[in-house]
Protein backbone atom coordinates (compact mmCIF):
# COMPACT_ATOMS: atom_id res chain seq x y z
CA UNK A 1 0.00 0.00 0.00
CA UNK A 2 0.99 3.53 0.01
CA UNK A 3 4.14 5.04 1.76
CA UNK A 4 2.35 7.79 3.98
CA UNK A 5 4.51 11.23 2.96
CA UNK A 6 2.65 13.00 5.78
CA UNK A 7 4.89 14.32 8.06
CA UNK A 8 6.79 17.08 7.02
CA UNK A 9 5.44 18.30 10.43
CA UNK A 10 5.79 22.23 9.86
CA UNK A 11 5.70 24.79 11.80
CA UNK A 12 3.53 27.18 10.21
CA UNK A 13 4.21 27.92 6.64
CA UNK A 14 5.14 24.51 5.21
CA UNK A 15 1.69 23.36 6.06
CA UNK A 16 0.28 24.48 2.67
CA UNK A 17 1.83 20.97 1.41
CA UNK A 18 0.41 17.72 2.67
CA UNK A 19 3.72 17.89 1.54
CA UNK A 20 4.71 16.27 2.70
CA UNK A 21 4.72 16.93 -1.30
CA UNK A 22 6.03 14.56 -1.82
CA UNK A 23 6.49 13.20 1.75
CA UNK A 24 6.79 11.60 5.03
CA UNK A 25 9.07 11.58 7.81
CA UNK A 26 12.60 10.58 7.27
CA UNK A 27 16.55 11.84 8.33
CA UNK A 28 18.92 13.70 6.03
CA UNK A 29 22.50 12.90 6.45
CA UNK A 30 24.66 15.52 7.15
CA UNK A 31 27.81 14.79 4.74
CA UNK A 32 27.60 13.92 1.00
CA UNK A 33 28.89 10.80 -0.15
CA UNK A 34 28.62 12.09 -3.47
CA UNK A 35 31.86 12.84 -5.93
CA UNK A 36 32.46 16.03 -7.13
CA UNK A 37 30.77 16.97 -10.55
CA UNK A 38 31.40 19.37 -13.68
CA UNK A 39 28.58 20.38 -15.21
CA UNK A 40 27.90 21.82 -19.11
CA UNK A 41 27.19 25.48 -18.20
CA UNK A 42 25.08 25.41 -21.20
CA UNK A 43 22.69 22.95 -20.17
CA UNK A 44 22.71 24.23 -16.37
CA UNK A 45 21.47 27.70 -17.97
CA UNK A 46 18.96 26.89 -20.69
CA UNK A 47 15.60 28.67 -19.35
CA UNK A 48 13.88 26.81 -22.45
CA UNK A 49 13.61 24.08 -24.99
CA UNK A 50 14.80 26.91 -27.34
CA UNK A 51 18.46 26.94 -25.52
CA UNK A 52 18.70 23.84 -26.57
CA UNK A 53 17.84 23.92 -29.91
CA UNK A 54 15.12 21.12 -30.44
CA UNK A 55 13.52 18.10 -28.36
CA UNK A 56 16.28 15.77 -30.15
CA UNK A 57 18.70 18.09 -28.73
CA UNK A 58 17.76 18.36 -25.56
CA UNK A 59 17.35 14.21 -25.56
CA UNK A 60 21.14 13.88 -27.18
CA UNK A 61 22.53 16.16 -24.11
CA UNK A 62 20.52 14.38 -21.60
CA UNK A 63 21.62 11.01 -22.67
CA UNK A 64 24.93 12.46 -22.81
CA UNK A 65 25.10 13.09 -19.13
CA UNK A 66 23.40 9.52 -18.93
CA UNK A 67 21.48 10.11 -14.85
CA UNK A 68 19.16 11.45 -13.43
CA UNK A 69 18.53 11.69 -9.57
CA UNK A 70 14.74 12.12 -8.34
CA UNK A 71 14.30 12.49 -4.82
CA UNK A 72 10.85 11.58 -2.68
CA UNK A 73 8.76 9.82 -5.32
CA UNK A 74 7.56 6.82 -3.83
CA UNK A 75 6.01 4.44 -6.34
CA UNK A 76 2.47 4.29 -5.11
CA UNK A 77 2.27 7.78 -4.51
CA UNK A 78 0.07 9.55 -7.84
CA UNK A 79 1.57 6.72 -9.67
CA UNK A 80 4.86 7.60 -9.82
CA UNK A 81 6.08 4.39 -10.12
CA UNK A 82 4.59 4.16 -13.60
CA UNK A 83 5.58 7.80 -14.06
CA UNK A 84 9.30 6.71 -13.73
CA UNK A 85 8.59 3.57 -15.69
CA UNK A 86 7.32 5.41 -18.18
CA UNK A 87 10.36 7.71 -18.94
CA UNK A 88 12.68 4.66 -18.86
CA UNK A 89 11.20 2.86 -21.07
CA UNK A 90 11.38 6.10 -23.37
CA UNK A 91 15.02 6.96 -22.22
CA UNK A 92 16.84 4.09 -21.64
CA UNK A 93 19.92 5.46 -21.81
CA UNK A 94 19.42 7.43 -18.55
CA UNK A 95 19.78 6.11 -15.58
CA UNK A 96 17.24 6.91 -12.89
CA UNK A 97 18.31 6.69 -9.59
CA UNK A 98 15.70 7.27 -6.65
CA UNK A 99 16.32 8.99 -3.47
CA UNK A 100 14.89 8.80 -0.43
CA UNK A 101 11.52 8.15 -1.31
CA UNK A 102 9.96 9.53 1.97
CA UNK A 103 11.68 12.27 2.05
CA UNK A 104 9.45 15.48 2.80
CA UNK A 105 9.73 18.74 1.17
CA UNK A 106 12.14 20.20 3.47
CA UNK A 107 14.25 17.23 3.42
CA UNK A 108 14.06 17.56 -0.20
CA UNK A 109 16.10 21.05 -0.23
CA UNK A 110 18.24 19.52 2.51
CA UNK A 111 19.68 16.82 0.56
CA UNK A 112 20.12 19.52 -2.56
CA UNK A 113 22.23 21.53 0.03
CA UNK A 114 24.14 18.85 1.82
CA UNK A 115 25.33 17.52 -2.11
CA UNK A 116 25.70 20.81 -3.65
CA UNK A 117 28.19 20.29 -6.26
CA UNK A 118 28.60 16.30 -6.37
CA UNK A 119 26.44 13.50 -8.35
CA UNK A 120 24.55 12.41 -5.13
CA UNK A 121 22.60 15.89 -5.17
CA UNK A 122 18.88 15.64 -6.68
CA UNK A 123 18.37 17.10 -10.09
CA UNK A 124 14.57 17.59 -9.29
CA UNK A 125 12.06 18.54 -6.70
CA UNK A 126 8.76 17.66 -5.84
CA UNK A 127 7.62 19.99 -3.01
CA UNK A 128 4.56 21.81 -1.32
CA UNK A 129 3.96 25.49 -1.81
CA UNK A 130 4.70 26.76 1.45
CA UNK A 131 8.50 24.85 0.92
CA UNK A 132 8.30 25.73 -3.16
CA UNK A 133 7.78 29.65 -2.83
CA UNK A 134 10.19 30.36 0.08
CA UNK A 135 13.45 28.58 -1.68
CA UNK A 136 13.10 30.44 -5.07
CA UNK A 137 16.95 30.70 -4.74
CA UNK A 138 17.70 26.68 -4.75
CA UNK A 139 15.72 26.45 -8.30
CA UNK A 140 17.12 26.84 -11.78
CA UNK A 141 14.33 29.23 -14.13
CA UNK A 142 13.37 26.45 -16.96
CA UNK A 143 9.90 26.73 -18.63
CA UNK A 144 8.50 23.64 -20.14
CA UNK A 145 6.80 23.77 -23.77
CA UNK A 146 3.42 23.11 -22.26
CA UNK A 147 4.14 26.46 -20.03
CA UNK A 148 0.96 28.26 -21.48
CA UNK A 149 -1.09 25.28 -20.61
CA UNK A 150 -0.37 25.79 -17.00
CA UNK A 151 -2.78 28.17 -15.22
CA UNK A 152 -1.17 31.51 -14.39
CA UNK A 153 -2.31 31.04 -10.64
CA UNK A 154 -0.37 27.84 -10.12
CA UNK A 155 3.26 28.89 -11.26
CA UNK A 156 5.86 31.12 -10.64
CA UNK A 157 6.04 33.71 -13.19
CA UNK A 158 9.76 33.39 -13.60
CA UNK A 159 9.55 29.56 -14.14
CA UNK A 160 11.08 28.84 -10.61
CA UNK A 161 8.67 26.19 -10.00
CA UNK A 162 4.55 25.27 -11.36
CA UNK A 163 2.06 23.16 -10.55
CA UNK A 164 2.53 19.73 -11.18
CA UNK A 165 -0.58 17.66 -9.73
CA UNK A 166 -3.05 17.84 -7.10
CA UNK A 167 -5.78 15.75 -4.94
CA UNK A 168 -9.16 16.73 -3.29
CA UNK A 169 -9.34 16.06 0.26
CA UNK A 170 -11.57 13.15 0.51
CA UNK A 171 -13.42 10.70 3.32
CA UNK A 172 -12.48 7.13 2.65
CA UNK A 173 -14.15 3.84 4.46
CA UNK A 174 -14.45 0.42 4.16
CA UNK A 175 -18.03 0.14 2.58
CA UNK A 176 -18.57 -3.59 3.21
CA UNK A 177 -18.70 -2.56 7.26
CA UNK A 178 -20.11 0.33 7.28
CA UNK A 179 -22.42 0.88 3.90
CA UNK A 180 -22.65 4.63 2.69
CA UNK A 181 -21.93 7.67 3.77
CA UNK A 182 -23.54 10.89 2.05
CA UNK A 183 -23.12 13.53 5.14
CA UNK A 184 -20.17 14.60 7.22
CA UNK A 185 -22.66 14.65 10.35
CA UNK A 186 -23.24 10.56 9.28
CA UNK A 187 -20.01 9.89 10.54
CA UNK A 188 -21.06 10.58 14.41
CA UNK A 189 -23.21 7.44 13.88
CA UNK A 190 -22.51 5.25 16.93
CA UNK A 191 -21.50 2.51 14.41
CA UNK A 192 -18.31 4.70 13.91
CA UNK A 193 -17.07 4.18 17.34
CA UNK A 194 -13.47 4.58 18.00
CA UNK A 195 -12.54 4.05 14.08
CA UNK A 196 -12.52 7.92 12.52
CA UNK A 197 -9.82 9.27 11.93
CA UNK A 198 -8.04 12.36 10.21
CA UNK A 199 -4.37 11.15 8.80
CA UNK A 200 -1.90 13.05 11.49
CA UNK A 201 -2.53 16.01 13.57
CA UNK A 202 -3.76 19.10 12.09
CA UNK A 203 -1.56 21.46 13.05
CA UNK A 204 2.05 19.36 12.11
CA UNK A 205 0.46 17.05 9.22
CA UNK A 206 -0.76 18.68 5.92
CA UNK A 207 -2.87 15.81 5.18
CA UNK A 208 -4.48 16.72 8.37
CA UNK A 209 -4.22 19.88 8.11
CA UNK A 210 -6.35 20.00 4.82
CA UNK A 211 -9.31 17.51 6.15
CA UNK A 212 -9.56 19.71 9.22
CA UNK A 213 -10.38 22.39 6.62
CA UNK A 214 -12.77 20.52 5.12
CA UNK A 215 -14.86 19.81 8.08
CA UNK A 216 -15.04 23.15 8.48
CA UNK A 217 -16.31 24.03 5.20
CA UNK A 218 -18.96 21.31 5.54
CA UNK A 219 -19.29 22.47 8.87
CA UNK A 220 -20.09 26.53 8.08
CA UNK A 221 -16.82 27.17 8.09
CA UNK A 222 -14.13 29.58 6.23
CA UNK A 223 -11.11 29.73 6.07
CA UNK A 224 -11.39 32.82 8.30
CA UNK A 225 -13.69 31.33 10.87
CA UNK A 226 -12.36 28.08 12.32
CA UNK A 227 -14.41 27.34 15.47
CA UNK A 228 -17.12 25.14 13.52
CA UNK A 229 -14.30 22.51 12.13
CA UNK A 230 -13.11 22.34 15.80
CA UNK A 231 -16.76 21.85 17.12
CA UNK A 232 -17.48 19.09 14.83
CA UNK A 233 -14.30 17.22 16.15
CA UNK A 234 -15.51 17.96 19.80
CA UNK A 235 -19.03 16.06 18.33
CA UNK A 236 -16.85 13.16 16.94
CA UNK A 237 -14.79 12.78 20.08
CA UNK A 238 -17.78 13.25 22.70
CA UNK A 239 -19.57 10.63 20.23
CA UNK A 240 -16.32 8.28 20.59
CA UNK A 241 -16.31 7.85 17.18
CA UNK A 242 -12.78 9.90 16.74
CA UNK A 243 -9.80 8.00 16.97
CA UNK A 244 -6.60 10.11 17.15
CA UNK A 245 -3.62 7.19 16.86
CA UNK A 246 -1.94 7.28 13.38
CA UNK A 247 -3.56 6.03 9.94
CA UNK A 248 -1.14 3.90 8.72
CA UNK A 249 -1.36 0.70 6.18
CA UNK A 250 -1.65 -1.97 9.28
CA UNK A 251 -4.42 0.43 10.94
CA UNK A 252 -6.51 0.51 7.63
CA UNK A 253 -5.56 -3.11 7.01
CA UNK A 254 -6.61 -3.71 10.50
CA UNK A 255 -9.64 -1.87 10.61
CA UNK A 256 -8.42 0.04 13.50
CA UNK A 257 -9.15 3.08 11.23
CA UNK A 258 -12.36 2.43 9.31
CA UNK A 259 -12.90 5.85 8.45
CA UNK A 260 -9.75 7.99 7.06
CA UNK A 261 -9.91 11.87 6.35
CA UNK A 262 -7.12 11.57 3.25
CA UNK A 263 -6.30 13.01 -0.22
CA UNK A 264 -8.05 11.38 -3.15
CA UNK A 265 -4.74 9.93 -4.81
CA UNK A 266 -3.72 8.06 -0.96
CA UNK A 267 -7.86 6.98 -1.22
CA UNK A 268 -7.18 5.48 -4.83
CA UNK A 269 -3.81 3.35 -3.33
CA UNK A 270 -6.22 2.26 -0.26
CA UNK A 271 -8.80 1.47 -2.83
CA UNK A 272 -6.58 -0.92 -4.64
CA UNK A 273 -4.86 -2.77 -2.22
CA UNK A 274 -8.21 -3.55 0.08
CA UNK A 275 -10.12 -4.84 -3.49
CA UNK A 276 -6.94 -7.65 -3.69
CA UNK A 277 -8.11 -8.74 -0.15
CA UNK A 278 -11.69 -8.47 -0.83
CA UNK A 279 -12.63 -5.28 1.14
CA UNK A 280 -14.21 -2.40 -0.43
CA UNK A 281 -13.23 0.28 0.15
CA UNK A 282 -14.93 3.76 -1.47
CA UNK A 283 -13.63 7.08 -1.16
CA UNK A 284 -15.93 10.80 -1.81
CA UNK A 285 -15.32 14.19 -2.16
CA UNK A 286 -17.55 16.99 -1.33
CA UNK A 287 -18.48 19.65 -4.01
CA UNK A 288 -19.30 22.43 -1.01
CA UNK A 289 -15.74 21.60 0.27
CA UNK A 290 -12.90 20.77 -2.88
CA UNK A 291 -10.09 21.46 -0.72
CA UNK A 292 -7.00 20.55 -3.11
CA UNK A 293 -3.09 21.39 -2.37
CA UNK A 294 -0.71 21.20 -5.47
CA UNK A 295 2.48 19.95 -5.48
CA UNK A 296 5.19 21.53 -7.57
CA UNK A 297 7.85 20.88 -10.06
CA UNK A 298 10.94 22.51 -9.33
CA UNK A 299 14.78 21.80 -11.00
CA UNK A 300 17.48 22.18 -8.31
CA UNK A 301 19.90 25.29 -9.18
CA UNK A 302 23.02 23.10 -8.77
CA UNK A 303 21.79 20.01 -10.31
CA UNK A 304 24.69 17.60 -11.27
CA UNK A 305 22.66 16.63 -14.18
CA UNK A 306 20.67 19.80 -15.88
CA UNK A 307 19.78 18.40 -18.96
CA UNK A 308 18.49 14.93 -17.99
CA UNK A 309 16.34 17.44 -15.04
CA UNK A 310 15.02 19.31 -18.00
CA UNK A 311 14.08 16.50 -20.26
CA UNK A 312 12.22 15.13 -17.20
CA UNK A 313 10.63 18.35 -16.77
CA UNK A 314 9.60 18.34 -20.37
CA UNK A 315 8.41 14.71 -20.17
CA UNK A 316 6.41 15.22 -17.46
CA UNK A 317 4.58 17.60 -18.79
CA UNK A 318 2.96 15.75 -21.76
CA UNK A 319 -0.09 13.95 -21.53
CA UNK A 320 1.45 10.92 -21.48
CA UNK A 321 3.00 11.80 -17.57
CA UNK A 322 -0.30 14.05 -16.99
CA UNK A 323 -2.58 10.68 -17.57
CA UNK A 324 -0.28 8.32 -15.40
CA UNK A 325 -1.12 10.69 -12.55
CA UNK A 326 -4.77 11.13 -13.38
CA UNK A 327 -4.87 7.25 -13.52
CA UNK A 328 -3.11 7.26 -10.00
CA UNK A 329 -6.09 9.10 -8.30
CA UNK A 330 -4.77 12.59 -8.73
CA UNK A 331 -5.52 15.69 -10.80
CA UNK A 332 -3.18 16.68 -13.20
CA UNK A 333 -2.85 20.58 -13.44
CA UNK A 334 -2.91 19.92 -17.38
CA UNK A 335 -6.47 18.47 -17.37
CA UNK A 336 -7.88 21.01 -18.95
CA UNK A 337 -6.49 21.61 -21.69
CA UNK A 338 -5.74 17.63 -22.33
CA UNK A 339 -9.55 17.73 -22.08
CA UNK A 340 -9.39 20.53 -25.08
CA UNK A 341 -6.99 18.78 -27.00
CA UNK A 342 -8.52 15.06 -26.82
CA UNK A 343 -5.85 13.91 -25.40
CA UNK A 344 -6.93 12.86 -22.11
CA UNK A 345 -7.14 9.01 -21.34
CA UNK A 346 -10.83 9.05 -21.31
CA UNK A 347 -11.08 5.46 -19.44
CA UNK A 348 -8.48 7.21 -16.31
CA UNK A 349 -10.99 10.16 -16.70
CA UNK A 350 -14.26 8.35 -16.13
CA UNK A 351 -13.09 7.04 -13.08
CA UNK A 352 -11.56 9.85 -11.93
CA UNK A 353 -12.28 11.79 -9.10
CA UNK A 354 -12.16 15.46 -10.65
CA UNK A 355 -12.65 18.66 -8.68
CA UNK A 356 -15.77 20.45 -8.94
CA UNK A 357 -16.67 24.12 -9.15
CA UNK A 358 -14.65 26.53 -6.77
CA UNK A 359 -11.61 24.34 -4.75
CA UNK A 360 -11.33 26.02 -2.06
CA UNK A 361 -7.50 26.87 -1.80
CA UNK A 362 -5.60 29.54 0.97
CA UNK A 363 -2.09 31.55 1.24
CA UNK A 364 0.98 30.65 2.42
CA UNK A 365 -0.49 33.70 5.40
CA UNK A 366 -3.43 31.89 6.03
CA UNK A 367 -1.59 28.41 6.62
CA UNK A 368 0.87 29.90 9.09
CA UNK A 369 -2.74 31.75 10.62
CA UNK A 370 -4.23 28.65 10.21
CA UNK A 371 -1.76 26.51 11.82
CA UNK A 372 -1.06 28.63 15.10
CA UNK A 373 -4.80 28.67 15.48
CA UNK A 374 -4.94 24.75 15.78
CA UNK A 375 -1.92 25.38 17.94
CA UNK A 376 -3.87 27.16 20.15
CA UNK A 377 -7.08 25.03 20.17
CA UNK A 378 -6.86 21.37 19.09
CA UNK A 379 -5.07 19.59 22.25
CA UNK A 380 -7.14 21.80 24.60
CA UNK A 381 -10.36 20.57 23.14
CA UNK A 382 -9.24 17.26 21.35
CA UNK A 383 -5.90 15.94 22.84
CA UNK A 384 -3.07 14.58 21.30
Amino acid sequence: MISLRKALAIPMAAVLALSMAACGSSSSSSASSGKAVTVNEKSAKATSLKDFGTMDDLVAAAEKEGALNVIALPHDWSDYGEVIAAFKKKYPKIKITELNPNASSKEEIDAGKTNKGTDAAPDVYDLGLAVASTNTEQFAPYKVQAWDDIPDSVKDADGKYYADYTGIMSIGWNADKYGDISSLDDLLDSKFAGTVALNGKPAEAGAAFNGFVMANQLSGGTIKNLQPGLDFFKKLKEAGNLTTIDVTDGTIDSGQTGVVFDWTYNQASYQSSLKKKGVTWKYKTFKDAQVVSYYNQAINVDAPHPAAARLWEEFLYTADAQNLWLKGGANPVLLDAMEKAGTVDKTALKSATTIEGDPITYTNSDSTRITTWLQNNWDSAIGN
